[in-house]
């Protein structure tokens, strides 16, 4: 593991064990402001973990989710949706009860899942089905089914413009759906970046910032004005990409070894930070709104199998 030198952007502060099998492949993570839980999706076991932050402690491991890889809360009825590749199903999952209470058919490789909270329905992307399929959150029904010319990579809602935008990966391109009819509204090219998937969004700045596997950099977009304003350089392997609205900084994951890190200064101007060095196979990560922290899975310490979740402070640099 790597040490944290003074002037590093991020300091270790803590570790959260888990009691999933070690060395097998973790995959998103997501907040429960809720609760204060950190939920993590184990996805070669297929177990969900919930996590106090408040304690750093496991509150629960929640298995019979296999090959779960998205997942996203919904908050007033305190449910977890997940993407479970290994089935091709939906699970929903009440915190309430700690249960998985249904489970719906999707489409092929179901992968990240965005909210839209004013019209209470989930996008659930199936990365390999070229589609999007639209959960209504009250029913617990697949109201709709999206599809597209292209792999589908990562979903994400501007809560400000009531839009949510998905990547294309075969096309390098960034649809637009309107969650009030479900229907595309746009598609938009993405200069300097091939092959984007990972995808955060700052709502505040109508930004997209987007990890392009094929040209190995971290390129921010406008999602207003549709046009590319900087691209950063970054690892190999990056795969989810967290932006914290409170400190302005996007962290993406890269399962070489880093977190590459961003700093948003102004809605124009952008400038990277730095690679801060972590285990390798880190290619997910979560970030508390509330107390800024970063939460990134381990699946190996020093190459050896782990099962583990590091907790990161910022620093300022």
């Amino acid at each position: 593991m790597a040490i944290c030198l003074s002037g590093q952007s991020l300091k270790k502060v803590a570790f959260i064990d888990l009691t999933g099998p070690k060395g097998q492949r973790f995959d998103y993570l997501t907040m429960d402001d809720e609760d204060h839980y950190l939920l993590s999706a184990h996805l070669g076991p297929g177990i969900l973990y919930i996590v106090d932050v408040r304690t750093n402690r496991l509150v629960k491991a929640i298995p019979g989710l296999p090959g779960i890889t998205g997942l996203e809360y919904v908050p007033g009825p305190r449910k977890v949706y997940t993407s479970n590749w290994g089935e091709e199903k939906i699970g929903v999952v009440d915190l309430r009860t700690m249960s998985v209470i249904k489970r719906l058919p999707t489409e092929s490789k179901p992968n990240g899942i965005a909210y839209a909270e004013p019209f209470r329905k989930v996008y659930v992307v199936n990365t390999l089905g070229k589609a999007v399929s639209v959960v209504d959150v009250d029913k617990d029904e697949v109201v709709k089914v999206l599809r597209f010319d292209s792999e589908t990579g990562t979903p994400g809602y501007d809560s400000i413009a009531k839009k949510i935008y998905v990547t294309l990966r075969s096309t390098n391109e960034v649809a637009e759906v309107d969650p009030s009819t479900d229907r595309v509204t746009g598609g938009y090219p993405v200069e300097g970046c091939r092959s984007d998937h990972g995808m955060a969004v700052d709502s505040e700045h109508h930004r997209a910032f987007l990890l392009c596997g094929g040209t190995h950099n971290l390129t921010v977009f406008a999602l207003d004005s549709h046009r590319t304003i900087a691209h950063f350089p970054i690892p190999a392997g990056a795969d989810v990409v967290k932006f914290d609205a409170g400190n302005g900084r996007a962290y993406a994951a890269c399962s070489s070894g880093s977190i590459a890190i961003v700093q948003e200064d102004d809605a124009e101007h952008f400038r990277k930070i730095e690679d801060f060095p972590v285990e390798k196979l880190v290619h997910s990560l979560a970030v508390d709104s509330s107390t800024h922290r970063v939460y990134a899975p381990e699946q190996e310490e020093n190459g050896r199998p782990a099962a583990r979740i590091v907790v990161y402070e910022p620093t300022r640099k």
